[in-house]
């Protein structure tokens, strides 16, 4: 299967389309997908979705995507690659690290709030008519306007309910999902016994509860989450291993390193040496 790639940290462009031009590939980047007119079906991986006006895609690196189009199409596509998501992570704007963590639980559109879609088809308005008059601080600007929907399809996907939810999941867990990504680097927040009293459950319940909700204990989503965290900095960030350790609230990088082999079977510095092969 073909590859593509891409050659600078960020790419945007407008697209006004009959046929798609690049079907079955696997990109080596991000790529978000707006739908300004047309509609069709959009598949990902083998699943098909119909879409329409206002929808915005998240396709990930590997995905094997592409659009079936009724008719004339209009496009707005945002791509970026690891080295524009250091960049971001630089100057501690975790909102991309929400896009990574939940990509695999995207079915569909991200956008589900109605107010952000109409903030969204601003900007992308805005965007379209900065990529056609290039200008002094054009890119400044460009840049901006890419944040802020990045910004906001984050918190769509923040507000969209994990897969791992069993169908009649309450508020009450989508509430201790939010507490435990709020916490996530201060662990002494992150016990059970404090996790229950802030919720006023007892601890047995809480862990019986949870289960029940999420089909895995507590301190397993936590981890999990932890560990996804990790990762993210490994592969896209130039933070020292110490640095990541005090991050997330670990002694030392003998501690960090003990936890993340106990899940990958190697150390963190092997971990980045591989996801830079």
């Amino acid at each position: 299967m073909a590859k593509e790639n891409i050659y600078q940290s960020l790419e945007v462009f407008y697209e006004n389309v009959t046929v798609c031009p690049l079907r079955d590939r696997q990109f080596n980047f991000f790529e978000l997908v707006y739908v300004i007119s047309g509609k069709g079906k959009h598949s990902v991986n083998g699943n098909k979705f119909d879409y329409f006006p206002g929808d915005l895609f998240l396709i990930t690196p590997n995905d094997c995507h592409g659009f079936d189009l009724e008719g004339n199409n209009e496009f707005m596509v945002v791509r970026f690659g690891e080295s524009y998501i250091k960049e971001y992570q630089w100057k501690s704007i975790d909102h991309i690290e929400c896009l990574l963590y939940y990509a695999s639980h995207l079915s569909g559109s991200i956008l589900v709030n109605n107010d952000d879609k109409h903030m969204v088809n601003s900007l992308i308005q805005s965007l379209q008519q900065a990529c056609s008059h290039q200008s002094l601080y054009n890119e400044d600007l460009t840049r901006h306007l890419v944040n802020a929907i990045i910004v906001i399809a984050a918190r769509n996907i923040a507000i969209n309910k994990p897969q791992e939810l069993t169908p009649n999941a309450d508020r009450r867990t989508l509430q201790i999902l939010d507490y435990i990504q709020a916490y996530i680097r201060q662990p002494e927040l992150l016990t059970i016994a404090v996790i229950a009293a802030k919720f006023g459950f007892s601890p047995t319940y809480l862990s019986s509860y949870f289960r029940k909700e999420c089909n895995e204990s507590l301190q397993q989503y936590i981890s999990s989450y932890r560990i996804r965290l990790i990762e993210h900095r490994l592969r896209f960030s130039d933070k020292r291993v110490h640095e990541i350790a005090d991050e997330f609230g670990f002694a030392d990088e003998s501690h960090i390193n003990k936890f993340f082999k106990r899940h990958h079977g190697i150390s963190l510095k092997k971990y980045r040496e591989a996801s830079l092969s």
